[in-house]
């Protein structure tokens, strides 16, 4: 098959398909953004974990997080873990318009197409989605370098423009994207057996999903305590931390913790679904244990990025917490350093919390993001079950209690799904500590001469960081609406698709 061919037949098809497209691209443009904007930062100057050896401070920023050394690697980490969310939404959008593609991939087979032609079909199509979506964030990166070369009055510039990554690294960057989305796409579809009537999925599953996955979840811990650990190791070893460990712990802990949770959601509708069966007495509650039951991956396709964002907002709510415990204890050592200047409270610097407000509307885009996806899954499900929904109408089935049990099926796996997720984000940064001080150690001063020093011991104040339960509950709040809202929405189709008529859809 010529190359030619291969793209024709990879970006043909209906307003779905397009739409899957579209939206593939956006989201590798966002994680294509997010990593080269993480090596201009690099670009910056050496990093180390401690500082120790690191460059001198670059003064021709005005931003902090910039202009200090000690700071970088963590704009740098915090970059690379957005990127986690954003590929999860990349692979919840090629899922997008699946039946229709399974249909179009038979009708390829049916004309004479291969097996491993209809591979590569689907496999160009992730993949040029993903080219298209590279290209278009590093044109926005390009761009942005140069409308945002803006010094202020003080000759200092609020972002790195005036540094770029190495040419190599963009090329890498801008291609290995799509190849490891064209790769991913061909691996998945390994289980697939596409014939000229139709794709079949070889599963063997004889029973429901166990909680074995949990298992991630704990790995994920372990990653974190690890790096919580690396501070006291480097004190009393005495030997300095490589830069790649921190980074390096933090992503595998993240990509564990996100894929129990992912996974963990199928055993979490599996039980759901059990248990509402033993305990259901109405028609709805009937219908939606019975699908729980029959597909428990369902919560784990259609709510696997919201899940992701949630753990994150978990992490960013306890790590704002920490800061807030951090200034507070440092108040407190102010206090009583200076007993004739008391410190009563007063806010949090609010470069931190500038900080953390920024990490907050990328997660509140992402949401946005995956509950456009989430409405096309919905309505996607809706219309292929159309012949079923049509068959429960015709034998006497209400339409509102269809609606009401896809409401249960939809918010039923979500609700304890969602809670795990913010349990599990808040316990990965806990485990790093739980608490947070300020002073510690002695500080020796000398006279002029040198000849008379004196030691005095600095009080250490601890604070313990308290569990942030107000941005708990509105981040928890925020994901049910998105579930609330996509399954509303999802549910206006389905009138147009439980007319008799649809009984004789093939």
């Amino acid at each position: 098959m010529r190359p030619s061919t291969l793209l024709r037949l990879g970006l043909a098809g209906s307003r779905t398909d397009t739409m899957r497209v579209v939206l593939t691209a956006l989201s590798t443009a966002l994680a294509a953004l997010a990593v080269l904007t993480a090596a201009n930062v690099v670009a910056i100057g050496r990093l180390t974990l401690s500082g120790v050896g690191s460059d001198e401070w670059a003064e021709q920023y005005s931003n902090a997080l910039l202009r200090e050394p000690g700071l970088r690697p963590g704009v740098v980490i915090t970059l690379l873990l957005l990127t986690v969310p954003v590929f999860a939404l990349a692979g919840q959008c090629a899922r997008l318009g699946a039946p229709a593609r399974d249909r179009r991939l038979a009708a390829f087979r049916l004309a004479g197409a291969t097996p491993a032609q209809t591979v590569a079909v689907a496999a160009a199509e992730t993949g040029v989605a993903s080219l298209a979506g590279s290209l278009s964030g590093l044109a926005v990166y390009l761009a942005g370098h140069e409308l945002l070369d803006r010094p202020d009055a003080e000759g200092r510039l609020p972002l790195p423009t005036d540094v770029f990554p190495p040419v190599w690294f963009v090329a890498l960057a801008v291609l290995a994207i799509p190849a490891l989305a064209a790769l991913a796409a061909a691996v998945v579809m390994r289980r697939v057996t596409v014939g000229p009537f139709g794709v079949v999925r070889r599963v063997r599953r004889t029973r429901g999903p166990r909680p074995w996955t949990g298992g991630f979840i704990v790995l994920g811990l372990l990653a974190f305590a690890a790096v919580g650990s690396a501070s006291p190791l480097r004190t009393h070893l005495g030997y300095d931390i490589p830069v790649w460990f921190v980074p390096t712990m933090l992503l595998v802990g993240v990509a564990c913790a996100g894929s129990g949770v992912v996974l963990g959601a199928g055993w979490i509708t599996y039980t759901a679904g059990r248990l509402l069966h033993r305990r259901a007495s109405r028609p709805s509650t009937v219908l939606a244990a019975a699908r729980l039951v029959a597909d428990p991956w369902s919560g784990s396709r259609t709510f696997a990025v919201l899940l992701i964002c949630v753990l994150f907002g978990g992490g960013a709510a306890a790590f704002r917490a920490q800061i807030a415990a951090g200034a507070e204890a440092q108040r407190a050592l102010n206090a009583i350093e200076n007993p004739e200047y008391p410190t009563t409270g007063g806010p949090v610097d609010p470069f931190y919390l500038r900080t953390m407000d920024l990490i907050d509307a990328a997660l509140l885009t992402a949401v946005a993001l995956t509950a456009i996806a989430m409405l096309v899954v919905v309505a996607e499900g809706v219309v292929t079950r159309r012949r079923e929904y049509a068959s429960l109408v015709a034998a006497g089935v209400p339409r509102a209690t269809l609606g009401r049990s896809l409401l249960w099926q939809a918010l039923l796996p979500a609700v304890p799904a969602i809670l795990v997720a913010l349990v599990v984000g808040v316990a990965l940064v806990r485990s790093i500590g739980g608490e947070v001080s300020a002073g510690g150690g002695t500080s020796t001063t000398c006279d002029a001469a040198g000849e008379h020093c004196q030691t005095t011991q600095i009080p250490e104040v601890v604070r313990a960081v308290p569990v942030p339960w107000a941005e708990l509950s509105r981040d928890g709040g925020v994901a049910v609406l998105a579930v609330l809202a996509t399954t509303g929405a999802g549910l206006l189709f389905l009138r147009r698709s439980t007319d008799l008529e649809e009984i004789r859809t093939a």
